[in-house]
């Protein structure tokens, strides 16, 4: 049960390079360790096309709800924060890393900030966000379209859900 000052917010989180499920896992805990933000759940990871910049490794995705008493820009910080312990290195847009978290909703906020847009401006375009997203939290409001209905008219051929067990990023 979340308490009146918590917010339910939906982070998007990637990788390819090393061990993306590793990095994934590892990021999860540490947004889950922290005094204002605790993980409520996580779907699948799945294995998806490199979007934007081809000639790289499939990425591995997953989505997580999240509940905070951050503001949205403190749980961008913490995503940013999170990335930075984790030795992402940002060398190219859409190029390959070892980590990525998004934030791509914050409850029903609509910010348009510098460095800080939610809900996220592309997600409804992509597959390797939807799909995850989709399967957390099939209802969520997506530009006026539950995610579920967004899914299932996009183009997921090549995303495939790896065999996880169901709390893969707490081991």
């Amino acid at each position: 049960m979340s308490s009146p000052d918590e917010r339910l917010a939906y982070l998007g989180l990637g990788g390819n390079l090393g061990d993306p499920v590793g990095a994934m896992a590892a990021a999860l805990r540490m947004i889950d360790a922290d005094a204002d933000t605790r993980v409520d759940a996580v779907s699948s990871v799945y294995r998806t096309p490199p979007w934007g910049k081809l000639d790289q490794p499939d990425f591995l995705n997953c989505a997580a709800a999240v509940l905070t008493r951050r503001s949205p820009r403190e749980l961008l910080d913490l995503c940013l924060e999170t990335e930075r312990r984790l030795k992402r290195v940002r060398a190219e847009r859409w190029g390959p890393r070892t980590v990525d978290l998004d934030v791509l909703t914050y409850g029903d906020a609509a910010i348009h900030e510098p460095g800080l847009a939610v809900p996220h401006p592309r997600m409804a375009e992509r597959a390797f966000v939807m799909v995850p997203l989709a399967e957390i939290a099939p209802a969520l409001d997506v530009g006026g379209q539950a995610a579920s209905r967004r899914v299932a008219a996009m183009d997921t051929s090549g995303i495939m859900r790896l065999d996880l067990p169901s709390d893969w990023w707490r081991n």
